[in-house]
């Protein structure tokens, strides 16, 4: 897979992406990930990539035409079987939210361009006819779209086969599985005063596959009730949630 970041900020990523499992996918040319500086596509000698709004208004507007031909000159190499697995993401507090089920999406994608949003936003025109997707991570403000463009990549390249040593690994994982990690623990059995749970020293396989279940379903009421599927739940996992209070009518 490639990825090409378009940033003003390109010195913001020297660090995150040169490291663990990003930098090992990219290592073993699973992942490649290029980021461009925005301001080399703009026709200004200056390399101002921003300007008022018309109309009117706070702060900074990013330009279309910066972006336009940034993007423009990343696809100009792609064949059209690239082309056509290929998406175009603009990071944006008004974009839709990044799910794992988007990320899994993405991650079967030949490439991917990320804008990172900056200012007061983007020209509308950038979203009306360029991009594919308009992805928020969470309902806060960033000062700008790196971090986000970050976590794109980051959530992506991991699904990658090869990526991570045992796709094991990824099943257990926290929304991937549609409920959160049941609690983990490893040595000392004892750290001060805090033991770990006797079932899960005990050796009994199913004993400790039941209460890993009934802990991630405890954890996942407590915590991210809105995760909780009724319709992916087995009897036994509707009976425990009812013991436990859950109205599962609602």
């Amino acid at each position: 897979m490639n990825i090409d970041i378009l940033s003003v900020f390109p010195e913001m990523f020297v660090g995150p992406f040169d490291h663990s499992i990003v930098r090992r996918a990219q290592e073993n040319d699973l992942a490649n990930v290029s980021v461009h500086n925005l301001r080399t596509f703009s026709h200004c000698r200056r390399g101002i990539v921003d300007d008022y709004q018309f109309g009117g208004g706070p702060g900074m507007v990013m330009k279309p035409d910066p972006i336009f031909e940034g993007v423009e000159t990343i696809l100009m190499d792609l064949s059209q079987i690239e082309m056509a697995k290929t998406r175009v993401i603009l990071t944006s507090p008004q974009g839709n939210m990044l799910t794992q089920e988007l990320v899994a999406e993405f991650a079967q994608q030949l490439h991917l361009i990320i804008i990172c949003g900056h200012y007061e936003g983007v020209d509308e025109r950038v979203r009306e006819n360029l991009i594919t997707d308009d992805i928020s991570i969470g309902d806060y403000v960033l000062t700008g779209g790196e971090i986000a463009a970050m976590v794109i990549t980051d959530s992506v390249v991991r699904l990658l086969p090869g990526a991570i040593g045992s796709q094991e690994n990824l099943l257990g994982d926290s929304i991937s599985s549609g409920l959160l990690q049941h609690p983990i623990y490893t040595r000392p059995a004892q750290f001060r005063d805090m033991k770990v749970p006797s079932v899960l020293a005990s050796g009994h396989h199913e004993n400790i596959k039941v209460w890993r279940r009934r802990k991630a379903l405890e954890r996942t009421l407590e915590r991210r009730r809105d995760l909780l599927d009724i319709q992916n739940l087995s009897s036994e996992d509707k009976d425990y949630l009812e013991s436990l209070g859950y109205n599962l009518s609602r």
